[in-house]
Formats: C-alpha cells, sequence, structure tokens
C-alpha cells in the first residue's frame, strides 16, 4: 500500500485534476442561479411588484431551491470521487430590479441555457479524460 500526502485523497482513482476544477467552477455555477432565482423571487414578492405566484415559482416552486440542491449533489460527488471542493465567491446577480415577468423569465432562460451549456462542457472535460463514472453518471 503507498503512502498519501496529507491531504491526498484515499478513494481517488482516474478522477483527472481538470475535471475537479470544472466540477468546482459548476458548483458555483449552480448557486450562482439559485442566487438569482432567489433576487427575483423576492423582487416579484415585494408590495410595489405584488406578483405573489412569479415569487412563488422563483422561490417555493423550488427553481432557487432546485439549483442550490444540484449544487449539493456535485459537492456530494466530487467527494466521493476523493476529489476536494473548492468554493468560489458567488456573483452577484446582474440585477437587482427584474422588471417585467417577461423580462424575467427570459432571463430565466437564458440563465438555464448558460448552466446547461456548462453542463455539457463538464461532460465533455470528463469525456476528453476518458472518466467514464462521470460520463455515465445522471445527476439531475
Amino acid at each position: 500500500m503507498s503512502s498519501t500526502k496529507k491531504g491526498e485523497s484515499l478513494i481517488r482513482q482516474n478522477f483527472a485534476s481538470d475535471v475537479e476544477a470544472r466540477l468546482n467552477k459548476q458548483i458555483n455555477i449552480e448557486l450562482y442561479a439559485s442566487y438569482v432565482y432567489l433576487s427575483m423571487s423576492y423582487y416579484f414578492d415585494r408590495d410595489d411588484v405584488a406578483l405573489e405566484n412569479i415569487a412563488k415559482w422563483m422561490k417555493y416552486t423550488k427553481q432557487s431551491d432546485e439549483e442550490r440542491e444540484h449544487a449539493q449533489i456535485l459537492m456530494k460527488y466530487q467527494n466521493t470521487r476523493g476529489g476536494r471542493l473548492v468554493l468560489q465567491n458567488v456573483q452577484k446577480p446582474e440585477k437587482d430590479e427584474w422588471g417585467t415577468a417577461l423580462e424575467a423569465f427570459e432571463a430565466a432562460l437564458a440563465l438555464e441555457r448558460f448552466n446547461n451549456q456548462s453542463l455539457l462542457e463538464l461532460h465533455e472535460v470528463a469525456g476528453q479524460n476518458n472518466d467514464c463514472q462521470m460520463c455515465g453518471k445522471k445527476f439531475f
């Protein structure tokens, strides 16, 4: 049995460092998406905007919570593979005022497309590194 340095995982096997880094980036993107949906939710819950059902959809029907849960699933996976979680600053949402419901849903669609593209890139990096476990995993 080989010895490991302090902080090195004993379970890590065939887990490339660029896949690990890309996974950390995806975790940050999921947390950012959660933050954006939370911002939207409380914007539409304001007394001067008062679109309660949209506020509920953004928050209480789990848009914000769902994205945070995705981040937590990826964090658990990172640990399962012997990777190291490196949390980064979560970027502030691009705006504080979300305008009309249509404008907010257009922003939400753009966010979902960005998030999906990032997941595709994560899968591509895993494939380039012959990471069958990562490529075969269904996360969400």
